[in-house]
C-alpha cells in the first residue's frame, strides 16, 4: 500500500492533506471551543441558532434516553420506526405546509438517497456547479446524467434545459444557501424553468432551513416559492443544533421513498432519543424569532465591518462568510494565525471549493456577541496585514 504514502505527501506538499483535531465545548460559552487547552472563539461552527447546548433539547434527549433507550435496533421498516418519528414527521408537514415528510440519518444520506431514488439510467440531472458534494455524489450513484450549470447562471442552465429536452425525466436540484460562499439560489427563476421544460425541481435547505421564514421554514418560504418546489430537503445538524435530515412533499414523494431510498432502507433508524430531541428543537426554531434577528444582525455587522477593514468578501446576507484569499498555504497559515490569538475560523481549500479560490469560511452564530465580532474582525485585519492579505 505505498501507493497511500505517496499521494499523501503529494497533497502535504500542495497544502491539501486534512487531519482530525480534537476539540470540546466550554461549558456556558457557547460561542467559545476548546482546542489544545486554549478557549478559541468559535467562529466555524453551523450552530447558527446557538441550541446546540439548549437546556430543554438537552432534557427532552435525557427523560427520552431514560424511557426508549439508547438506540433504536432496526432499519425503520423493521422495528426501528418508534412513534416518536411519526409525530416529529407530522410537525414538520405542518411546519412547512405540505401533505408529508421523511426523516433520514443525516443531510448526505437524504440528498443520495433522494436523488437516486428519482433518477437513474436514461434520465438526466441539472445541477448548480456549486453544489454541494452530497448532491454530487448522490447524482453520480443514480447513474443519470449530469449535466452542471454554471453557478447561478440561468441563461446557461436555459440552454442546456432545451439541449436535454427529451430526456425521460429531468431534475433540477440546487442548495438554496450555498455552504461555502453563503450567497442564494435564484429559485424563482429556477422554478420558472422548471414550469416551462417540465422537470422536477429539488432544493437543499440545510443551510437556509431555521434561518429564513417567519417560523424558520427556509428561503422557499421566505420567498412564497414552497408549493412550487418539487422535493424540499433540509437538515437538524445547523440551525437546529441537533442530527439528522427532512424531506418535504407531497404523500406521493414520501411513500416513493419509502420504497425507493436505498439510504433509508438499509440504515438502522436514528435512536429515539435523537428524534425526541429534534422535536423540541423544532420548537424553539419556531417560536424563537429573536434568534434569527439577532444572527443575521451579527451577520450584517460582520461583513460589513470586513469590508470596512479592506477586505474583499461574499455577497449575501447569511451567516457564511466567505474570506478569499488564493492559494492553500497562506490560507493554512491564515487560520493558524487566528488560532495563536484565540479564533478557531477554518481554512477550506480545494477540493471543497474551485482551485486557487482557498479561503477562510466563517460562519457566525446567533450567541456570538457584537463586541466579539468587533474585536475579532480588528484582529482579523492585523493578521492580514501581517500577511500581505491587505495592501
Amino acid at each position: 500500500m505505498e501507493w497511500m504514502e505517496k499521494e499523501l505527501e503529494t497533497l502535504a506538499v500542495a497544502s491539501l492533506e486534512r487531519s482530525l483535531r480534537e476539540h470540546g465545548i466550554v461549558s456556558g460559552l457557547p460561542d467559545y471551543m476548546e482546542r489544545g487547552g486554549r478557549t478559541l472563539l468559535n467562529l466555524s461552527s453551523n450552530n447558527y441558532l446557538g441550541l446546540a447546548e439548549h437546556p430543554a433539547i438537552i432534557e427532552a434527549m435525557r427523560e427520552a434516553l431514560l424511557s426508549e433507550g439508547v438506540g433504536s435496533g432496526a432499519s425503520r421498516l423493521v422495528t426501528g420506526n418508534r412513534s416518536s418519528y411519526g409525530r416529529l414527521e407530522q410537525a414538520l408537514a405542518d411546519w412547512q405546509g405540505c401533505e408529508a415528510s421523511l426523516v433520514i440519518a443525516n443531510g448526505y444520506m437524504a440528498n443520495t438517497g433522494v436523488i437516486g431514488a428519482l433518477v437513474s439510467r436514461g434520465d438526466i440531472v441539472f445541477s448548480d456547479r456549486l453544489n454541494h458534494a452530497s448532491i454530487v455524489d448522490g447524482v453520480v450513484l443514480s447513474r443519470a446524467e449530469h449535466v452542471r450549470y454554471r453557478h447561478n447562471d440561468m441563461e446557461h442552465l436555459r440552454s442546456l434545459l432545451n439541449k436535454y429536452r427529451d430526456h425521460r425525466r429531468k431534475l433540477i436540484v440546487t442548495d438554496a444557501v450555498f455552504s461555502m460562499d453563503g450567497d442564494q439560489a435564484r429559485l424563482r427563476a429556477l422554478v420558472t424553468l422548471k414550469r416551462e421544460y417540465g422537470a422536477m425541481l429539488m432544493v437543499d435547505e440545510a443551510h437556509s432551513g431555521g434561518l429564513y421564514g417567519r417560523r424558520g421554514e427556509g428561503l422557499c418560504r421566505e420567498l412564497g416559492l414552497q408549493g412550487e418546489v418539487d422535493i424540499h430537503m433540509g437538515t437538524f445538524s445547523k440551525s437546529f443544533g441537533v442530527y439528522g435530515a427532512y424531506i418535504c412533499g407531497s404523500r406521493t414523494l414520501i411513500r416513493w421513498l419509502v420504497n425507493k431510498a436505498r439510504p433509508l432502507i438499509y440504515s438502522t433508524a436514528l435512536p429515539p432519543s435523537l428524534v425526541v430531541s429534534i422535536s423540541k428543537a423544532l420548537e424553539l426554531v419556531i417560536a424563537d424569532h429573536w434568534r434569527r434577528e439577532r444572527l443575521f444582525e451579527n451577520s450584517r455587522l460582520f461583513r460589513s465591518s470586513l469590508r470596512a477593514a479592506g477586505f474583499i468578501v461574499g455577497e449575501g446576507d447569511s451567516p457564511i462568510i466567505p474570506l478569499i484569499v488564493g492559494d492553500n498555504e497562506t490560507a493554512l497559515r491564515f487560520s493558524s494565525a487566528l488560532e495563536e490569538i484565540g479564533i478557531a475560523a477554518v481554512a477550506i481549500r480545494p477540493p471543497t471549493v474551485p482551485d486557487g479560490s482557498a479561503r477562510i469560511r466563517f460562519s457566525l452564530s446567533a450567541v456570538h456577541s457584537i463586541k466579539e465580532l468587533i474585536n475579532a474582525v480588528d484582529c482579523i485585519r492585523t493578521i492580514g496585514i501581517r500577511m500581505g492579505v491587505l495592501r
